[in-house]
Formats: structure tokens, C-alpha cells, sequence
């Protein structure tokens, strides 16, 4: 993934934000990896986790390799612009992140287990980055739909806190938030890595382990 005008490291200003569209931009119409609908319609025994932890190419291959996950989408959320694009979302101007929409089974994987693979999958450390990839668009965050999984996801980053501060690392940066809006990116960006095997991948986590 690149960064267009520089680093963008601050997060912009609502009032500053482009105003975007009203209507979406054009996505994939069906999953690359489980087919069927991406814009996937969350079932009556189905929940969704919306989580960024940098590139979400691999990222959200991270997360359609969990058993029990039944839907995976990229796209952009806890911004301001209306309908972003991609090129919107890496100028920084639209105060969104890069994202991975999880849509799974809580009777086969449990949102404990889901926000283990999240700890794990990157360093959540790094403030408005991951590794190389510098810019508000790649800071760590888990955007909940509950009050009861806010609670969840609060718990699991105190747990994994304890554990990266017995490892010698610094304070997490994750925002965790009620889910706003998620809009759908770009059709090329679904299920890149599955696309292109041997695409980047900046995914990198700290060694640490969470016990979830």
C-alpha cells in the first residue's frame, strides 16, 4: 500500500474534511474467496466486527482464514466523508481508517477469539501506523455494534495491555468505538491477496501472545 501527499499523520478535522457523495462508489459484487453477495446481509445468528490494524489486504486475509467467519469485506470507517475513495481515504482528508468488516458465526468462533487474532495479527502500539505504512488510515481500532461487545473489546485490550507491558512495550493505541457508517472500497481491493498471492502485506504483529 502507498501513502499519497506525504504522511498524514494527524488526524484532520471534521470541519476540514472533504464532503464527499451521496451515493456509494462501485465495489465487487461477489466474495472472491466464499462467493455468494460481499455486501453480505447479516443473518439472525450472525454478528459483525469492523477492525483496523493497517494495509487491509492482509488483514483481511488474516481474518477469512478464521473457521467460523462467514464473510469478509475492506473498506473505510470512523471517518467523515461521505462515500470515500481510496484515494480520498490515503490523502488523509477524510479522517477514515482502512478496515476489515468480519461477518461470523458467534456458535463456531467467538468475539473474544476474533479480537485474539487481531492482537496478534499486528502491533497496536504504533499510533497512526503499522510498520512502514505511516497515516491516519493505518492506526489499530475495533468498531463494535453492542454496548455488551464494546465491553468485550475493552476487557480483551486491558488483558493484552498487561501482557505487552510485561514484554516491554508501550501503551495501546487501538481506538475502540461504536460502529459508525462502513463504506465498501473499491472492487480491486476485495480479497487482494487471494487476487494476487504474492501482493504486499505489511501485517506484522509484536510476538506477543494474547491469551483472549
Amino acid at each position: 500500500m502507498w501513502l499519497t501527499g506525504g504522511n498524514k499523520d494527524v488526524m484532520i478535522e471534521k470541519e476540514k474534511a472533504l464532503k464527499g457523495r451521496d451515493a456509494p462508489i462501485a465495489t465487487a459484487e461477489s466474495h472472491f474467496v466464499f462467493g455468494g453477495a460481499l455486501q453480505h446481509e447479516i443473518g439472525p445468528d450472525e454478528k459483525q466486527l469492523i477492525v483496523g490494524l493497517g494495509c487491509f489486504w492482509g488483514a483481511e486475509k488474516r481474518f477469512w482464514q478464521q473457521d467460523g467467519v462467514i464473510s469478509t469485506a475492506v473498506g473505510y470507517a470512523a471517518g467523515f466523508t461521505l462515500h470515500p475513495t481510496y484515494e480520498e481515504v490515503c490523502s488523509g482528508s477524510t479522517g477514515h481508517n482502512e478496515v476489515v468488516r468480519v461477518v461470523y458465526d458467534p456458535a463456531r468462533i467467538t468475539l473474544e477469539q476474533l479480537l485474539t487474532v487481531f492482537w496478534e495479527a499486528h502491533n497496536p502500539t504504533q499510533g497512526m501506523r503499522q510498520g512502514n505504512d505511516k497515516g491516519t488510515q493505518y492506526r489499530s481500532g475495533i468498531y463494535l455494534d453492542s454496548v455488551e461487545a464494546l465491553e468485550v473489546a475493552r476487557t480483551s485490550q486491558q488483558q493484552y495491555q498487561q501482557a505487552l507491558t510485561a514484554a516491554g512495550f508501550p501503551n495501546i493505541t487501538t481506538e475502540v468505538l461504536m460502529a459508525g457508517p462502513f463504506y465498501y472500497a473499491e472492487g480491486y481491493h476485495q480479497q487482494y491477496l487471494a487476487k494476487n498471492p504474492n501482493g504486499y502485506c505489511g501485517l506484522g504483529g509484536t510476538g506477543v501472545g494474547c491469551s483472549g
